[in-house]
């Protein structure tokens, strides 16, 4: 591709999904046992936080013995090696795309190693569990929650988004259902700017037809081998 310069990368559950992280709506995947509204939404904290503290002390405790993979690899090499804009805007709440060594990387959802005091409003780094109350490091009150994006919560950092994608010269999504909004209405932004999209999916996702292009499966494959299209000198 020439005449790119400017970047926005939408990552999902799919990227992560060969690092063994469970997706949402896959056969067997994380709401198969737990219904949204009982553990993912600020109705369900307030009903029975007990219930959701440990549902994410789980997860956290379970990402941690996760590695990147080959996707998150390659995306890493491109924020290194990339001279142009680059915002990679992730749906996960894992941190693989940091261990794998990204750093223009965008939590949108929030972050499980992350808590959120919702007294003091600080956000420190969570590793351990929270279902004992622990105190808040900042303000010393026990008020916290995981630092997640519940439904019927608002996504983080939108301006700095939207921004992005004003300035963008390519957007490309990878492993997203595309069912998700606001983030599954990226690609139609992107075209409403003039700007080309691609999608890498294990599979067509909900919203393949919106964009230029598309191309199915594994991200582990599909990721690695567009990175080096990228980043390889054009062919004279």
């Amino acid at each position: 591709m020439t005449g790119i310069r400017n970047i926005v990368i939408l990552t999902g559950a799919g990227i992560s999904a060969e690092s063994g992280i469970d997706t949402f709506r896959a056969e067997g995947g994380l709401w198969e046992d737990h219904r949204v509204e009982d553990v993912a939404t600020p109705e369900a904290f307030a009903r029975d936080p007990d219930l959701v503290l440990r549902f994410y002390d789980m997860r956290r405790a379970a990402i941690q013995t996760k590695a990147p993979n080959a996707a998150h690899l390659a995306l890493a090499r491109l924020d290194r090696e990339w001279d142009g804009d680059l915002l990679i805007v992730t749906q996960n709440v894992d941190d693989l795309h940091e261990r794998a060594g990204a750093t223009r990387v965008l939590h949108m959802h929030g972050e499980h190693l992350n808590a959120w005091c919702t007294a003091c409003d600080a956000r420190p780094r969570w590793t351990g569990p929270l279902i004992d109350r622990p105190a808040c490091p900042e303000c010393g009150a026990a008020a916290l929650r995981p630092d997640i994006v519940w439904f019927g919560e608002m996504p983080y950092r939108m301006d700095e988004i939207f921004a992005a994608l004003e300035e963008a010269d390519l957007f490309v999504s990878i492993g997203t259902s595309g069912a998700v909004y606001p983030a599954a209405g990226f690609v139609r932004n992107a075209r409403e700017l003039g700007i080309p999209t691609l999608e890498l999916n294990l599979e067509p996702s909900q919203g393949t037809y919106w964009f230029d292009e598309a191309r199915h499966g594994p991200a582990t494959g599909l990721v690695p081998a567009w990175v080096e299209e990228m980043l390889s000198p054009p062919r004279t």
